[in-house]
């Protein structure tokens, strides 16, 4: 039955009746759209939970599946504890072959990829995930499924290739190279961690780089907005 406040007007569902104040299709809406957030975040941790677990019989008859939810957005990582803590710091870096307009082409520096979220870090109380660990994250996905001859190691190593070569292409595309990427080539710096000032250890600080092989750009590699140095009339 419905109430009356003392004006005369029907009133409303009391403060904080939840779900239960809304109409039954409203109802109905919510509690289906509740069910299916509550079914995709048991999903997310039964997968999560099953990538960090030691093998056992689902991840053997299920470790592909497993595999494509957790790569490469939620792939777990724990070298920041022992016994295998990282001692360095790793660096990514791109230098990109461009077409001139003139029909020549040029090899630009090597441009700091990780430097820039570094910049973009420092000094911010709110740093975005992406600057944090995007870059990092798809490297540290890129090593690990590729051997010491650079190497894909099957369909993971592929995966990785495809998506190092996509966040590269969307940082260049914020520079004016003078006309559209043909062919980027990779290089890792890792500089080791200097020793404290208290510390007697004697730690070489150089940084030592791994070179990769040059990547021809296709239309693959593009993520969607990026033009890659083209105007709208030659896509």
């Amino acid at each position: 039955m419905d109430s009356y406040d003392d004006k005369g007007v029907k009133a409303g569902p009391p403060p904080g009746a939840g779900i239960a104040g809304l109409s039954l299709p409203g109802q109905v809406v919510a509690a289906a759209a509740l069910a299916v957030l509550g079914l995709l975040a048991c999903t997310h941790l039964a997968m999560v939970f099953l990538h960090a677990a030691p093998s056992n019989t689902i991840t053997k008859q299920h470790g592909k599946a497993v595999d494509e939810w957790v790569y490469p957005e939620f792939e777990q990582n724990w070298k920041l504890f022992a016994p295998n803590p990282l001692q360095q710091n790793i660096a990514v870096q791109v230098r990109a072959e461009v077409a001139k307009p003139d029909g020549s082409r040029t090899t630009t520096g090597w441009i700091d990829l990780s430097a820039e979220d570094g910049a973009a870090i420092r000094g911010n109380l709110l740093p975005s995930h992406v600057d944090q660990n995007e870059l990092r994250r798809a490297w540290d996905f890129f090593t690990g499924s590729h051997d010491n001859d650079n190497r894909p190691n099957g369909l993971r190593g592929q995966l990785s290739e495809s998506y190092v070569r996509r966040i590269v292409m969307l940082r260049l595309e914020v520079y004016r190279l003078g006309g559209p990427v043909e062919r980027i080539q990779l290089r890792s710096a890792a500089t080791t961690v200097a020793a404290p000032p208290w510390s007697t250890e004697k730690t070489d600080t150089r940084p030592s780089y791994r070179l990769y092989p040059w990547w021809t750009v296709s239309a693959a590699d593009l993520p969607e907005g990026v033009r890659n140095g083209r105007t709208e009339a030659e896509q």
